[in-house]
């Protein structure tokens, strides 16, 4: 398994977010209603915990046959498995891509601007553009490691759809497969200030039989900020890694 600790308080402690509500005792006050922009939809920027009991095993909660594997992407996830995920992109300091830089216990800060929306991931100090300035998905893309992304509103629902990825995706630390036909749709809903929920669909046919589903809750981080993360330091680890 990759050594990923939980992240480390970050810094600014004493400053306070600004335009966060808070109760008497001067604490953030996460059940208040959720911000709006000036067109009315949900503000779903800010600075997000992932859950990170999703690290190791994004499917952890989906019931028995829920994830169906193709033969071949079968046999490479027990590989992995078996061999302690050593061969894991991320060991060796490449971004982790998506769904999986959703997942890690490394918050996340979601800037909303015109025509775009940016997500930076403090793991890997890796980055995100969503286009929403009504532009396709590219048909023909460079494949990449963090892929394309264009979003929209549906609702109160900002939703996300991903593709143009390289070959060597891995879900999560367990090593569900990803390939050059990953599909992602996340969908992002917050519900009140501090509490936003987002539903992340893998859509892989060359990997799994279906596409499936998993349901994560995001937590804000109030009066915090990202740190510095610096992979290659000191990164001797994976390398050891052995399995079965």
């Amino acid at each position: 398994m990759l050594l990923l600790a939980s992240a480390a308080s970050a810094q600014w402690l004493s400053y306070p977010t600004a335009g966060v509500p808070r109760t008497k005792d001067g604490k953030p006050d996460l059940t208040a209603p959720a911000p709006k922009t000036a067109d009315g939809k949900p503000d779903i920027a800010g600075l997000w915990q992932p859950p990170g009991g999703y690290v190791g095993d994004i499917t952890k909660d989906l019931k028995p046959g829920e994830v169906s594997f193709q033969p071949w992407a079968a046999e490479l996830y027990k590989h992995r498995r078996d061999t302690l995920s050593k061969e894991d992109p991320t060991g060796w300091c490449v971004p982790g891509g998506v769904p999986r830089s959703d997942v890690v216990p490394y918050p996340l800060k979601i800037f909303s601007m015109p025509g775009v929306t940016l997500i930076l991931y403090e793991a890997v100090q890796s980055y995100r553009q969503i286009f929403t300035d009504g532009r396709a998905l590219p048909k023909n893309p460079n494949p990449a490691w963090m892929g394309y992304s264009v979003g929209r509103w549906e609702g109160d629902t900002f939703v996300v759809e991903s593709s143009g990825f390289n070959d060597n995706a891995w879900l999560d630390n367990f090593g569900h497969p990803g390939t050059e036909s990953l599909h992602v749709t996340e969908r992002f809903h917050r519900k009140d200030f501090g509490n936003m929920d987002v539903d992340i669909t893998i859509d892989d046919p060359k990997a799994y039989t279906k596409p499936w589903t998993v349901h994560l809750p995001f937590r804000l981080l109030a009066d915090s900020e990202l740190l510095e993360y610096i992979c290659t330091e000191n990164n001797k680890d994976l390398e050891h890694l052995v399995g079965k």
